[in-house]
């Protein structure tokens, strides 16, 4: 299976592609997308960018399933607000190419990765690096992204399991349909 990790931000989102088969793990590619051409003032298109990005990134390398960081809340309440709009501009692009999203925190990431949810930075890095058998070691927020995809490789594929077979007995009496009041 293909999975896409993403790691938002309205900078830098990163992102890394791994495919899983049982319990192996393949590198695939990583990178980010960058809006640092565009004004910093210009939020919609920074969000234009990173939607067109992560589609790109979708088109390229055709997953199957997307893991997304959950956004911690700041101590400035601007910035933690202008992080949920890139998220919310990946996740926008992730459910419209119709992929299933799973969400984790940071420290649900480092705790699958490192080890232990307070991990630093370059600790995620080096244990990205060894688990996907790497040259080097990836940037920061590529190295991010691919930890979300070893995540939900790890963890997040027996859970989608789970909730499918859940979601098949579900009732979906008094539940607008796809979301929509009508």
């Amino acid at each position: 299976m293909r999975l896409l990790g993403i790691d938002p931000g309205l900078q830098t989102t990163g992102f890394g592609v791994i495919d899983a088969e049982g319990g192996r793990l393949a590198y695939v590619a990583s990178g980010t997308i960058r809006t640092s051409r565009v004004a910093q003032g210009d939020l919609p298109a920074r969000i234009k960018v990173l939607f067109e990005g992560v589609q790109e990134v979708i088109e390229r390398y055709q997953p199957e399933q997307a893991a997304l960081e959950i956004v911690f809340v700041n101590v400035n309440p601007q910035a933690t607000l202008k992080l949920g709009q890139a998220r919310g501009a990946c996740l926008s692009a992730l459910v419209h190419r119709n992929l299933t999203v799973a969400e984790y925190t940071a420290l649900q990431m480092k705790q699958a990765v490192a080890g232990h949810g307070r991990a630093a930075k370059a600790q995620v890095q080096e244990m990205v690096k060894r688990l996907l058998q790497l040259p080097g070691v990836p940037g920061q927020d590529a190295a991010d992204a691919l930890g979300l995809a070893i995540t939900h490789a790890h963890s997040g594929l027996a859970l989608s399991r789970l909730a499918a077979a859940g979601a098949s007995t579900r009732k979906v009496s008094g539940m607008y349909r796809q979301g929509r009041s009508h």
